[in-house]
């Protein structure tokens, strides 16, 4: 059977601030919002899902580049973004700490690490 979507599912402690954060801030448009008898759910839509899974030397290597020191924990959500220079901005001013500023790669891109809301590090990418 072929995977029609991937979905992550993030519980969020404060609520209103990821909905703030990923929606208004990052830009991921609202594709459905439901409210349960107990609470809120918000799908955001951020455009092509991949699934990458890398071996933990490779992940350190990874954390080295973008971060100059291993800092990521098994899970990493990486968001391709027009300008990485200004999203990082943007989104340092709503709240998320800078790990590491925009730099190029040896991945032909140009990466910031951040984390945000709801306990994600965060890679913005940009290809360049």
């Amino acid at each position: 059977m072929p995977v029609r979507q991937l979905r992550l599912v993030v519980t969020a402690t404060d609520y209103d601030e990821a909905v703030h954060f990923y929606r208004d801030v990052l830009g991921l448009g609202e594709r459905d919002a439901v409210q349960s008898p107990d609470g809120r759910v918000m799908i955001l839509d951020a455009g092509q899902a991949t699934l990458e899974l890398a071996e933990p030397a490779t992940a350190e290597y990874i954390d080295q580049v973008e971060v100059g020191r291993r800092v990521a924990g098994h899970i990493r959500v990486a968001f391709e973004v027009t300008d990485t220079a200004t999203v990082t901005a943007a989104l340092a001013d709503a709240g998320a700490e800078v790990l590491a500023e925009p730099r190029r790669t040896p991945f032909r891109s140009t990466n910031a690490r951040l984390n945000g809301p709801a306990g994600l590090q965060l890679t913005l990418f940009q290809m360049d």
